[in-house]
């Protein structure tokens, strides 16, 4: 990274982190969907300059249930609209991340590898957990309310006829069905794929793991996550 390479960076963070303090300031502690979609749109307006993939993406997040789906059945976010919340966490994680981040790396003696921009920070984190829209039902099961009396009780599940390449490829699948310009982006496309860490990864690949936590973007998106 050349300084004017790093100081756009560095710039655009900012931006970004401005965006997201105008609409969501860090003072907020109730969760606000309305706030979030309205600032996750005008990032990807700031920071996606490809009119057509900007668009292919708002079209994408508009027309699945990535606003009113859960993060997960019964560990984090698990309500209505916790997946775009927990986007929306990872995503300024990273940003506030990056800067201690990604100097480690910079300052290394494989420095002249590590171009990254803004755009591939947040591509990333808005990107990673895309396998998770479509991916839950609603079902009921029989439980007694404070009264002792007996209801049906609504819970998430996974659908059964889900077909998913894993965890991380499903999400990389989909983000080059909207954004084909990332497929020669290949920092993106690992951290992506890598952000579980070793929770996601075959036998086979445990072998060459060490490799994928050379990239910068893959340790800053494990990170946030």
């Amino acid at each position: 990274m050349t300084d004017i390479q790093k100081h756009e960076l560095y710039q655009e963070i900012d931006e970004l982190l401005d965006i997201a303090k105008e609409f969501y300031p860090s003072q907020t502690q109730t969760f606000i969907p309305e706030a979030i979609k309205e600032c996750l749109l005008e990032m990807i307006k700031y920071i996606i300059k490809n009119e057509e993939e900007s668009k292919k993406l708002i079209d994408f997040l508009d027309n699945t249930d990535f606003w009113t789906a859960p993060a997960s059945t019964k560990f984090h976010g698990n309500f209505k609209g916790g997946l775009s919340l927990h986007t929306f966490m990872v995503i300024v994680q990273s940003l506030k991340f990056a800067p201690a981040v990604l100097e480690n790396f910079f300052n290394s003696p494989l420095q002249e590898k590590y171009i990254i921009t803004a755009k591939d920070i947040f591509v990333a984190a808005l990107c990673h957990d895309f396998c998770k829209t479509g991916f839950y039902a609603i079902e009921y099961r029989n439980a007694k309310d404070i009264n002792g009396n007996w209801i049906k009780q609504p819970y998430y599940k996974t659908k059964t006829e889900c077909r998913n390449l894993g965890h991380g490829n499903e999400s990389v699948l989909m983000m080059l069905e909207i954004m084909p310009s990332m497929i020669s982006n290949r920092m993106v496309i690992e951290a992506i794929s890598r952000h579980m860490g070793f929770s996601d990864l075959s036998e086979s690949e445990t072998y060459n793991y060490s490799n994928f936590l050379q990239y910068p973007l893959v340790v800053l998106l494990q990170l946030s996550d």
